[in-house]
């Protein structure tokens, strides 16, 4: 592989990172309104229901893109534990 290539494959890497984390960062902004709303109405910072639906959604549209299903539960459970931890936070005032 040609550094040229190899600096191609690097920069199109870079620039997906790029998008993830815009991404992840606008998704975290909304999940602090759900918390917060959460909070105000006496609703719990979890939802069991919704977490295991949102799962089993991810992980379809994991199997139909050719990516492991496993590692998109593990990534989306990453994101769910950190999200209900900002509503615990919320619902504690803080």
């Amino acid at each position: 592989m040609s550094d040229d290539r190899l600096a191609r494959f690097r920069q199109s890497i870079d620039n997906i990172d790029a998008a993830l984390v815009f991404l992840l960062a606008e998704r975290f902004k909304v999940t602090q309104e759900v918390g917060r709303y959460k909070a105000e109405s006496g609703l719990p910072p979890a939802d069991p229901g919704r977490e295991d639906a949102q799962i089993a959604r991810l992980r379809a549209l994991a199997k139909d893109a050719d990516l492991d299903p496993e590692f998109s539960e593990k990534f989306l459970r990453f994101i769910i534990d950190e999200v209900i931890r900002h509503h615990e936070k919320l619902r504690d005032g803080g």
